[in-house]
């Protein structure tokens, strides 16, 4: 499964440089140099000889700047060639992600799928996606009839996270799957 970690925004400057929109907890580590991300396209160029984005890009610098993620790609040495990048969205295989090494802590792909039940044992849904959002990350579920479900990720609500089970153990507090 692709894990996106970065969206290419502009150019910076004249030697190829782009901002990175980042889309990872550990953007030293996805960007380090060396580091080869995969890329999918935004805009494939429909000009003939036009510059097209290839597969995969490699990291030959990054640096912050004023609070943006500025790389540099092998390859990708003038504006011109920066600016076919823009909006591609760059990746890594999730079998290349190591697990997080506290228990009580998980990345998105791994939750993604897992069927949610109550301590009752009653299923609730499936986790459709995360939302990260400023109070709490929240699951969205996908409930059996179809719509979605916010669910807060605190311990409080979700005492348990099976991975090995296929399954997350909420306890709901009422109402909250009628919002």
């Amino acid at each position: 499964m692709l894990l996106v970690v970065g969206r290419i925004g502009k150019p910076h400057g004249i030697r190829g440089e782009v901002t990175v929109e980042v889309r990872t907890d550990e953007p030293e580590a996805r960007f380090a140099p060396g580091s080869v991300l995969t890329t999918e396209p935004g805009v494939v160029p429909s000009e003939p000889g036009a510059w097209r984005v290839p597969p995969t890009l490699t990291v030959e610098s990054a640096r912050w700047h004023q609070g943006r993620l500025l790389v540099a790609f092998e390859g990708v040495l003038e504006r011109d060639v920066a600016e076919a990048l823009r909006n591609t969205l760059l990746g890594v295989d999730s079998a290349d992600v190591a697990p997080p090494e506290d228990p009580e802590e998980f990345h998105d792909h791994q939750l993604v799928g897992l069927t949610v039940v109550t301590r009752d044992g009653e299923h609730v849904g499936e986790v459709a996606r995360i939302d990260h959002a400023p109070a709490s990350d929240m699951l969205v579920l996908r409930r059996p009839e179809g719509r979605t479900a916010l669910v807060p990720f605190v311990k409080a609500i979700v005492p348990e996270v099976d991975l090995a089970g296929g399954r997350v153990v909420v306890d709901l507090p009422g109402g909250l799957l009628d919002l």
